[in-house]
């Protein structure tokens, strides 16, 4: 007898069970996370909680010894590595620019690698989404720019592709406080035109509020709660979030 119950659209990254060790140290002990289709989830902990390990597990980047990740319902073992880098975008921290390609070269460097005719134009649509004009960027070397106008080419990079999902991993750390602010917009209204699936790994709660749908606070390699900003503020479950809730003054005011 078929059901009346809508169909439940499978997640477009999951992680079932993921273990990673460096040595004797264990940077994800059992982690599991599911991503849904146009969702970003914000990732935040202190340095070393398994936050970027996991996302790196992603792209293939880190290799986990145990679990399984799956992307758009592949598991990732299974597909070679560099293909799947090429349907991802990556924004590093820092930005990662090839230092001796110009502005423009970088930025279109995955739909020239993708064999994409038009694959210029696609890094110049992406320079102009991120507020920076081929025409006066494009020719630029990474070091002729100030770091905020590297992290945007580096975010551009990451958009130029199209993909439907996106790993940033503290993409506006360092930044000054205007620049982050106006990056932060551009990404957010970006990543809901093209609707993307993004993971986004930060230190600041704040920013994960601001552009999350949902939240997951690591802490020594798992997770102590994934929830909407929201119930993060006014329903903690343990006293790992609440106290860091409250040192951010998150929702204070």
């Amino acid at each position: 007898m078929a059901s009346d119950s809508p169909l439940v659209p499978s997640p477009a990254l999951t992680a079932d069970e993921v273990v990673k060790r460096y040595g004797s140290a264990i940077a994800l002990d059992g982690v599991s996370l599911a991503v849904r289709a146009g969702e970003c989830v914000a990732l935040v902990g202190e340095s070393g909680s398994g936050k970027s390990t996991l996302l790196r597990c992603f792209n293939r980047m880190t290799e986990p010894e145990g679990g399984r990740i799956t992307v758009q319902g592949e598991n990732v073992a299974s597909l070679d590595a560099v293909r799947l880098r090429r349907q991802i975008g990556y924004v590093q921290q820092e930005g990662g620019l090839l230092p001796h390609w110009t502005v423009l070269r970088n930025v279109s460097l995955v739909p020239w690698l993708r064999g994409d005719t038009d694959a210029e134009a696609r890094g110049t649509d992406a320079l102009a989404w991120v507020g920076m004009d081929a025409a006066r960027f494009g020719r630029r070397w990474p070091r002729e720019l100030s770091g905020g106008q590297r992290q945007r080419v580096a975010v551009a990079r990451a958009l130029a592709a199209r993909p439907k999902i996106v790993l940033l991993d503290e993409p506006f750390g360092a930044l000054d406080a205007i620049t982050r602010m106006d990056l932060q917009e551009a990404f957010s209204k970006l990543r809901r035109e093209l609707e993307i699936t993004a993971i986004l790994v930060t230190h600041d709660l704040h920013e994960a509020a601001l552009l999350a749908d949902r939240i997951a606070v690591f802490r020594g390699g798992r997770i102590e709660q994934a929830a909407s900003p929201d119930t993060l503020i006014h329903a903690p479950e343990t006293e790992y979030v609440a106290g860091l809730v409250a040192r951010s003054r998150l929702g204070a005011g």
